[in-house]
């Protein structure tokens, strides 16, 4: 990625969300083995602001960590508090310039019986080598961290959603374990969905569908409520992604309903049955069948295969038919497409569907439309 559209995307300020430490604990308890005698690296992070640096800073010897790396972009829109340094640096403020931490070790400097924050303050302020100040400008793709990346086992962070496929190519590149958070959107990107099939990516453990809070900067104008002074908003499409083992990707989904060609109807365009939850997948149905993308989260590649994504670029459709697209009352617009604008597509069932979303500009029949589909087919199917 061109270093311009990088500086753009931070410089607008738009993916400046910082995760909450209550979801970074619930993901990352189930990983706590992974982490032993590893170096981790939270290469989106400023100590300032970070709560996955926090995580790993106040559980570092709970985790028998071997060393905690965090780097930051220069330019911090949220001026943290709860974990102030001081730079001795004459007229630079932290928040104008990029600089890592890196912790080998921590100990109960104030003598109170826990690690705390406080510990890692004193740590940071007074002990040398842990916070020095990168010559670029801390950027995930910068060469210092490229270098740092190197030498990581483990990348856990909150990269910026417009940036994801650079991201999660360079620790493809590069080899690394990852536990991250994105956007849902990502599953349909080539890239990530190229990484399912071959089975190096797969959801983590929360929740697929419910979301996850973040604090933003006061210069967002939408958000969900304001928490102990801060902007909060709700990103409904998000998700944590990983490479590490997840034990629910190894278990069989529980199939009871079997296939009638009245219920699992084909698509015009692809031959294969339409499945609008992964709870109606048939037990007993051995071709192809088109699933929604939050299949993902339940996807164990012991019992199905991942063939294809149905969208144009990804799949090759069967005919290549002009249609005319309907407004959401299902009246004519005027404006026309090939193959349901490059989707998958069925017949217009008038007792299931509100309204056709396109018409056969040569025969007149109605379609409805399919949202972004995965076409798989189950390895264990039942006997009839």
């Amino acid at each position: 990625m061109a270093r311009k559209d990088l500086a753009q995307a931070k410089d607008a300020k738009k993916d400046e969300f910082y995760t909450k430490l209550d979801d970074i604990a619930k993901e990352l308890k189930n990983y706590r083995p992974y982490f032993k005698d590893k170096v981790v690296f939270c290469n989106c992070d400023d100590p300032y602001e970070s709560n996955f640096f926090k995580y790993f800073a106040l559980n570092f010897n709970a985790l028998g960590l071997k060393k905690l790396i965090a780097t930051c972009y220069n330019g911090s829109p949220i001026a943290g508090d709860e974990l102030p340094l001081i730079f001795e640096i004459e007229e630079s403020e932290p928040k104008k310039i990029a600089y890592k931490v890196e912790i080998t070790e921590v100990h109960d400097y104030n003598n109170d019986g826990a690690i705390n924050l406080a510990d890692v303050q004193y740590l940071i302020q007074n002990e040398k080598n842990v916070l020095s100040i990168l010559k670029g400008n801390g950027s995930f793709d910068s060469t210092e961290s490229i270098e740092l990346l190197k030498e990581a086992d483990i990348v856990v962070t909150n990269p910026p959603f417009s940036l994801f496929r650079e991201f999660l190519s360079l620790l493809d590149k590069h080899g690394k374990q990852f536990i991250i958070i994105g956007n849902t959107n990502a599953l349909t990107y080539k890239e990530t969905f190229k990484m399912f099939q071959e089975d190096k990516i797969r959801t983590g453990y929360t929740n697929f569908n419910v979301g996850m809070f973040f604090q933003v900067p006061d210069t967002y104008e939408k958000f969900h409520h304001i928490e102990n002074g801060r902007k909060v908003a709700r990103v409904s499409t998000s998700c944590w992604f990983t490479n590490l083992p997840v034990s629910k990707h190894n278990e069989d989904l529980i199939l009871y309903k079997h296939y009638t060609p009245e219920e699992y109807p084909h698509y015009e365009n692809y031959d294969a049955i339409n499945i609008n939850t992964y709870t109606d997948i048939p037990c007993d149905y051995d071709g192809v069948m088109g699933v929604p993308v939050t299949f993902l989260d339940k996807y164990n590649p012991e019992q199905f295969q991942i063939l294809e994504l149905g969208i144009v670029g990804s799949c090759t459709f069967t005919n290549m038919r002009k249609m005319e697209i309907l407004d959401k009352e299902g009246r004519p617009t005027g404006k026309y497409t090939i193959n349901a604008k490059g989707t998958l597509y069925r017949k217009y069932n008038p007792s299931t569907d509100k309204t056709p979303a396109f018409k056969d500009v040569e025969t007149g029949e109605l379609y409805s439309s399919i949202y972004a589909r995965i076409l798989i087919r189950n390895k264990k199917p039942q006997k009839p």
